[in-house]
């Protein structure tokens, strides 16, 4: 299966967030993502619903959201509505994560889960089946901009082990510090989906940027 992109909207230009938005409609970009945060679970606050649902206007692709928030069971219909067609919560704030899936699936969305680079793959042996994603933090959350944290690779290639023996046909997202630098490396460990902020909306040409992540053209930053 080809590797997705997932432009990350929280490095676009709010000022000009439907300029943004028409860019990733006419590149080779997959997804629209999303980030949710609420202050709480991140030190950072992003948007809610009105610039989700300004967004969704003119999207063109699915929206992929995740959710870096407490409490997310409150709020899963009202992201439903907002336009989310993929919705991912933190394994690290669900008590009862099968029960959150399911509610995902209700809404007519796939689910997905995220894992904070501290969370180790194996919590999700039990639910791997029922998951359409599994979001791999290669940051901690919270930020864009960071470093990526080179243990990723080695979660990537445990997780694409645990999907293939049990059957399932989870897709593995990577977020955080994913640029042409590493986007080969990542699909190779086996990634599906690459979420990649500041490095398409800080480019010269994000389309151009987008294209080379399609196309995972390796380009090694100079020091």
């Amino acid at each position: 299966m080809d590797h997705k992109i997932a432009p990350s909207i929280l490095a676009a230009d709010f000022a000009n967030i439907q300029r943004d938005v028409e860019m990733i409609n006419n590149s080779q970009a997959d997804w629209f993502h999303i980030d949710i945060m609420d202050g709480v679970f991140v030190p950072n606050i992003s948007f809610g619903f009105p610039v989700m649902e300004a967004i969704k206007k003119h999207a063109k692709k699915p929206m992929d959201v995740h959710l870096m928030i407490v409490n997310p069971d409150r709020y899963i219909s009202s992201f439903k509505n907002a336009g989310a067609d993929i919705l991912t919560v933190h394994y690290e704030v669900c008590d009862h994560l099968h029960r959150t899936i399911q509610a995902i699936k209700d809404e007519g969305m796939k689910a997905g889960v995220a894992l904070n680079p501290h969370t180790p793959v194996k919590l999700l042996k039990d639910v791997i089946q029922d998951l359409d994603l599994v979001c791999i933090m290669s940051v901690n959350p919270g930020f864009g901009g960071q470093k990526f944290i080179r243990n990723t690779f080695n979660k990537v290639k445990e997780l694409k082990a645990m999907i293939t023996e049990a059957e399932a046909s989870t897709l593995i997202e990577i977020d955080g510090g994913v640029g042409t630098d590493n986007a080969k490396l990542l699909v190779d460990c086996g990634a599906d989906v690459l979420v990649a902020g500041s490095s398409v909306f800080k480019a010269q040409d994000p389309i151009t940027t987008i294209a080379q992540l399609k196309k995972l053209e390796t380009i090694v930053k100079s020091v």
